[in-house]
């Protein structure tokens, strides 16, 4: 018989509660906050203000910037989620697959490594190979470390939905493209949507492979607030940094609401 406890009788846990959300959350509050000051000082607040958000969103540098890392971004997750979800379907449900687990290990090896040594080793490979075109540079690298960030998600879905449904289609003399595309797939929308979104989100945000192949003309965003940062602290950055905020909160409430209809209708 499972019991179900009310967290609310142990004492103290609603104060740890609180200093535990504003530990997570008040720096950012107070980035949000003072992206509107007038002030050109950071912490000297002189008066509510939109001019930083306005400087920010005309600094040229600052829109290459972003529209590099987006291009890179959307490309990497295109070429990641493809490459998972090719990898799930056949370590999940293929049969006879020999060396499974090493299979595994392979495809997640890029979260078993520091991103250090990863960015190192794709940077010697591509000095090797004499490859100069520093955006096609950054496509590759990115998708190198985001696959396994969508592998898992997918993979997940594929592990937690009945192949009954498979089975019936076969039964019906569907082919396996068929099977797939009329079945299987829709079915594991939702995790592939969310392992698609968490590359996207990684690649956005990612900086040790991004400053490791950065060259003339293809500085992603974090490469660029890092730059930012190490010229002194502005409002501006304040404003970067709300605005990257909006954006993954937008982003993150998508990948929810579908995730939770998905969940809905496989109910039903």
């Amino acid at each position: 018989m499972a019991f179900k406890h009310n967290v609310r009788q142990y004492r103290g846990l609603g104060p740890f509660t609180v200093v535990f959300f504003a530990w997570l959350y008040l720096p950012i509050a107070v980035v949000i906050f003072y992206s509107f000051n007038e002030n050109r000082l950071v912490s000297v607040w002189s008066g509510f203000s939109l001019k930083w958000y306005a400087e920010a969103l005309s600094n040229r540098n600052l829109m290459n910037a972003v529209q590099t890392s987006l291009s890179v971004a959307a490309i990497a997750t295109i070429c990641a989620t493809g490459i998972a979800l090719m990898a799930a379907l056949v370590l999940v449900r293929g049969r006879n697959v020999k060396y499974r687990r090493v299979s595994e290990t392979i495809v997640n090896l890029p979260l078993l490594l520091p991103e250090i040594v990863l960015s190192v080793a794709v940077l010697i490979l591509f000095s090797q190979v004499g490859l100069a075109n520093g955006f096609l540079k950054l496509v590759i690298g990115h998708t190198t470390f985001c696959t396994p960030f969508a592998f898992l998600p997918i993979r997940a879905r594929l592990q937690g939905m009945d192949s009954d449904f498979e089975d019936a289609s076969a039964d019906l003399y569907a082919n396996r493209w068929t099977t797939f595309r009329r079945v299987t797939l829709p079915l594991i929308a939702p995790g592939v949507f969310a392992g698609a979104m968490l590359a996207f989100v990684i690649s956005m945000d990612d900086f040790i492979t991004s400053n490791m192949l950065n060259s003339g003309g293809s500085t992603t965003l974090p490469v660029y607030i890092f730059g930012l940062i190490r010229q002194g602290t502005t409002p501006e950055l304040n404003a970067i940094s709300t605005l990257i905020i909006l954006v993954s909160l937008i982003v993150a409430a998508l990948a929810l609401f579908i995730q939770a209809r998905g969940a809905t209708t496989n109910t039903h």
